[in-house]
């Protein structure tokens, strides 16, 4: 999907394309297979040039031929092209500096003013791939070398973050207050990859473009939505990274708010950016607030305990490495949001996200009301389930619509049953890696699938408040789970008080038929 049909789509210029922490895993894992794909695919500009900065002291040939054999192992089309990695590499250069070095930039600009083209002089697409808080000192040193300016008379420039922006509120605020010293917003994208994913742009076609779907998309047909992000891994060697930031941070104040806001939006005024993101900020704004009393009620947090997953043994969070042996940090988040709005008022939304969970998943389930029991409830009893819309996000992509249907026979018997629509299968084509939709469409400026500064600070404020009561409080039997189940028991406490209860997700192959997990409980 692209966001751009009512304005048409915009021109790809010629750029240069530098790239800050260039000997990270996210430049080989994601950032240069993405470009690589792209070029393949012939959607690159007409002429461009990729710079790696970095300390290590490397040649543009050593470097290219790291990136070729990190291709080899990451590139989503295998084999990889040589004839088209060729064309592709002659356009890959490297930079040796330190990021806090004046003089390192300067040898980026004495660089980039050798470019023969114009285009690649002055269009440039600066790409932070390092910790957050090099943020500021980057772009503060690329302002000073004269390479990125607020208003440019020729060209234009632009910046793109990863993803943690802050760790709270406060330094999301701080942050954003230090960049828009040297930019404008509009020069900043702020990645999510979970924008950048086909299925999670297709929620808003799905909704808009489907009238029978969207007369549904509302409090008088829907009972509730559950939302979830699972994880089967644990956090291996990120334990460090974990017991600084856990799944709220990780996962809830960036992902499934996202989802949430895309799920539960009004309709844009039009398909331009920020009519979409300013719908995304209203829905953000319209989550009600936490009490104190409320939240206890409302916010599940857990920690995997050492269990079975995919039939091998798993040890526990606090057995990790890098993990404090008395760790409270959750692992696991499940969350109840109201939304305080004339279209969801009364509806709940479930969302959920954990580590070492029987399946890695992620989809949004749409229960509908049930119908009154007056026909069926003699014969059918607990076997008329509701109605459901299930959208899988990762890693079969597709939509499911579960309804009731008569067992064969002389008798009255109902059977839930599932409609299965599968992009493989229907489009007969892998669909794209996040990132190589997300860079393309920074090079071409479209800032739709990028979070703007007041969905940033909004999303920190909800999750703020829940840190700010789970702060120095231990965990409880009840919040600890084993690696393996879906969460913890108080995960179902969660739901327990409405008559709902969580819907396991299942595997779905490529031709549409089921696998389900063993999940312990």
């Amino acid at each position: 999907m692209t966001c751009r049909l009512s304005e048409g789509r915009k021109t790809i210029e010629p750029c240069s394309i530098v790239i800050f922490g260039a000997s990270g895993d996210l430049t080989t894992r994601k950032l240069i297979p993405a470009l690589y794909q792209v070029f393949r695919e012939k959607q690159m500009p007409t002429a461009f040039r990729i710079i790696g900065f970095a300390r290590q002291d490397k040649t543009d040939l050593s470097w290219r031929a790291e990136l070729r054999s990190a291709l080899d192992q990451f590139s989503r089309v295998k084999p990889v092209n040589d004839q088209v990695w060729a064309a592709f590499s002659q356009n890959i250069f490297y930079c040796q500096g330190d990021m806090t070095d004046p003089g390192g930039y300067l040898k980026l600009a004495k660089q980039l003013n050798a470019c023969e083209s114009g285009s690649l002089r002055h269009n440039l697409l600066f790409y932070a791939a390092t910790s957050p808080s090099q943020f500021g000192p980057v772009v503060e040193q690329l302002h000073r070398a004269g390479l990125l300016q607020k208003d440019s008379a020729d060209g234009w420039q632009r910046l793109v973050l990863e993803k943690p922006f802050g760790h709270d509120l406060e330094s999301a605020r701080r942050l954003n207050s230090e960049l828009t010293r040297y930019t404008r917003e509009q020069q900043i994208f702020r990645i999510d990859h979970y924008l950048g994913k086909e299925t999670v742009q297709n929620i808003l076609m799905f909704r808009f473009s489907n009238a029978i779907f969207e007369r549904l998309w509302s409090r008088e047909s829907v009972d509730h939505v559950q939302i979830t992000v699972s994880e089967s891994l644990g956090v291996g060697q990120r334990g460090g990274y974990y017991e600084e930031a856990g799944a709220l941070r990780d996962m809830v104040q960036n992902h499934l708010l996202q989802i949430l806001s895309l799920m539960a939006m009004e309709p844009p005024v039009s398909l331009g950016a920020e009519s979409i993101r300013d719908e995304k900020v209203k829905l953000l704004n319209s989550i009600r607030q936490f009490s104190t009393e409320g939240l206890v009620r409302q916010v599940v947090r857990g920690q995997y305990l050492g269990g079975i997953v995919d039939g091998k043994p798993r040890s526990g969070y606090r057995q990790e490495p890098k993990v404090k042996a008395d760790s409270n940090v959750e692992t696991y988040v499940a969350l109840k949001l109201l939304i305080d709005n004339w279209r969801w008022s009364g509806v709940p939304f479930f969302l959920r996200t954990g580590k070492s969970l029987p399946l890695s998943t992620s989809e949004v389930r749409v229960q509908f009301r049930p119908t009154p029991h007056v026909l069926f409830a003699a014969q059918c009893g607990p076997l008329l389930a509701a109605n459901a819309l299930t959208l899988h996000l990762q890693p079969n992509e597709g939509i499911s619509l579960h309804f009731n249907g008569k067992v064969p026979g002389a008798s009255v018997q109902v059977r839930p049953v599932r409609m299965h629509f599968s992009y493989d299968a229907e489009f007969g084509a892998y669909t794209p890696e996040a990132y190589e939709r997300l860079l393309l469409e920074a090079i071409a400026g479209d800032p739709t699938l990028f979070i703007r500064r007041d969905e940033v600070e909004i999303a920190w404020q909800i999750v703020d408040g829940i840190r700010n009561v789970w702060e120095g409080k231990p965990l409880s039997h009840r919040e600890f789970y084993p690696a393996g189940a879906w969460g913890p028991a108080a995960a179902d406490d969660l739901l327990a008080p409405t008559g709902h209860t969580w819907h396991e997700p299942v595997a779905i192959n490529n031709q549409g038929g089921l696998t389900i997990p063993e999940a312990k409980h």
